[in-house]
């Protein structure tokens, strides 16, 4: 007989990265609680798990990221204050946090990789699929990148990753890809892996962002790999194992190739491109503060504004 596929159900969210980039706002505040509009970067990301079926969710935690678990728990003096006031639906926003999935959270203690954040989640997951989220992609919501991973998984089994198309220039960001198939199919099979390459060496210009579904084959992959590129132990380089592994041991990976919108929140600029497209979008700001940017790109920047962002970068 032949085994039903496992439903995915489970989620890991590592969150244990430093945000140097964001210093000194991320000093004793983590990134991945910096604001995008009036909802941390995290939010957006547990929503995403949830809205594609996912609720049982586990975040890859470290020091100082105590302001996480508080803020998906019970605020019980706030919720107090708004409902003495009559203001639900500030008091509706800020419980929706606290109900959106069962979470959990665990501590990885060193700082030694993507990998070994996904390998301190093989405990909770045990030996079924799972998917990974990357808190510095934020993929739109009416774009079902996970959705569609998720089905891919489900009828092919093994390992699904999500790629874009990224300037050649540009591969050296990011893990790379060779495939085979058409990538106008949108689902292709992945053959090779490489761990931020350089552009006269890449595969190809497909990039891995941050959303995967793993077979849990690559728990023992994980704990064989050596450290990679950074001295990290790159998942990357784990994947690409598992591309030469029978799929009868948890072998094979696929992907998607995303053409969605995609909004990264990795890096200043990114971040505050990625706060005013979502912003413009919203029906309560969008209109007021669309008819505000047109008004300052108009007039350019106020008189001494040079200045200041020239002082700001010393």
């Amino acid at each position: 007989m032949t085994s039903q596929p496992v439903a995915v159900t489970k989620a890991v969210i590592p969150t244990a990265g430093l945000g140097t980039r964001f210093l000194p706002a991320t000093k004793a505040t983590p990134k991945e609680m910096l604001p995008v509009v009036d909802k941390p970067a995290i939010q957006y990301v547990v929503e995403e798990a949830v809205a594609a079926g996912l609720d049982d969710i586990l975040l890859v935690t470290g020091r100082n990221k105590r302001s996480l678990e508080d803020h998906f728990d019970r605020a019980w003096e706030l919720e107090a204050v708004l409902e003495a006031k009559g203001d639900l639906d500030r008091l509706d926003r800020v419980q929706k946090s606290q109900v959106l999935a069962d979470i959990h959270y665990v501590r990885q203690g060193d700082p030694l990789g993507l990998g070994h954040a996904v390998l301190c989640g093989a405990r909770h997951i045990g030996d079924q699929p799972f998917a990974v989220l990357l808190g510095d992609d934020l993929i739109d919501r009416r774009d079902a990148l996970l959705p569609e991973m998720l089905d891919v998984q489900r009828r092919h089994g093994g390992s699904v990753i999500a790629l874009i198309e990224v300037d050649p220039a540009m591969v050296n960001l990011y893990g790379c890809a060779a495939i085979s198939g058409n990538p106008d199919d949108g689902v292709v099979e992945v053959t090779d892996l490489v761990e931020k390459p350089d552009p006269d060496e890449a595969p190809s210009n497909l990039a891995i962002i941050g959303r995967y579904v793993l077979d849990p084959a690559v728990f023992d992959v994980l704990r064989e790999t050596a450290p990679g590129r950074g001295g990290e132990i790159q998942l990357t380089d784990a994947l690409r194992t598992l591309t030469t592994m029978p799929a009868d041991k948890g072998g094979g990976v696929r992907a998607v190739i995303f053409r969605g919108r995609r909004y990264d929140t990795g890096d200043r600029l990114d971040y505050l491109r990625t706060t005013v497209r979502l912003a413009v979008e919203r029906s309560d700001l969008g209109p007021d503060f669309r008819a505000w940017l047109r008004e300052f790109v108009a007039n350019e920047l106020p008189a001494g504004e040079e200045e200041l962002d020239a002082g700001e970068r010393r």
